[in-house]
């Protein structure tokens, strides 16, 4: 399918659901983020913009990109509304064309999934590259199908941590596996339903 066709697709998704007024960060980036160091991070993904605010909220410089300008439009009202346009700057970015600049101290993946032909791989290892010196790179991955989610695929595939981390194939001189994990949670859907699901967690520190 074209990049048009993801574009669309995706602003069709964020469209069709009223914006988040305060929408809340992934379990998992407040897991592994707290005690850390504020410093620079990038946001692939950043959806509705929980992470986004959460991790400026606390001081973090954040780049929040999204391939649907629906999402990255609500975000950057969002951060204005809440005194955070300096520190959250939200931009229309395929990452299937090309990468955000610049060097970061954390960044985040979180649900980098697609129909499209979006090369995953790819744009995680050009996030590992983009990490200063012991920076993290955070990959949360559906690991089971969500009941409220877009792709009901009976036989959609999720690889697991240690796959996807053999996929980025990093030197180990300068890249170190934190985590590779796929701890279960009870998940609440935008209808309110709830579900069991899984995720698949990598954490990829850059040593060197």
């Amino acid at each position: 399918m074209s990049t048009t066709d993801a574009v669309t697709f995706w602003n069709e998704v964020y469209a069709a659901r009223p914006a988040a007024t305060d929408p809340r960060p992934n379990d998992l980036l407040a897991e592994t983020v707290t005690g850390l160091p504020s410093g620079d991070v990038l946001d692939l993904g950043c959806g509705d913009g929980g992470d986004a605010l959460w991790l400026a909220r606390r001081g973090w410089h954040v780049t929040a990109v999204d391939i649907s300008s629906v999402a990255v439009e609500r975000l950057t009202r969002l951060a204005r509304s809440a005194g955070l346009s300096g520190l959250v700057s939200a931009a229309r970015h395929d990452l299937d064309e090309s990468f955000p600049p610049g060097e970061f101290d954390l960044i985040c993946a979180h649900y980098l999934h697609t129909s499209f032909g979006l090369d995953r791989a790819l744009v995680l290892r050009a996030a590992a590259h983009a990490l200063r010196p012991e920076g993290l790179l955070l990959v949360v991955n559906h690991g089971s199908t969500m009941p409220w989610s877009w792709n009901q695929d009976p036989d959609a595939w999720f690889p697991t941590p240690r796959q996807v981390a053999a996929g980025i194939d990093l030197d180990p001189a300068t890249w170190s596996v934190e985590r590779a994990d796929a701890p279960r949670r009870m998940a609440t859907g935008p209808d309110g339903r709830r579900a069991e699901v899984t995720d698949h967690v990598l954490v990829i520190r850059r040593t060197a």
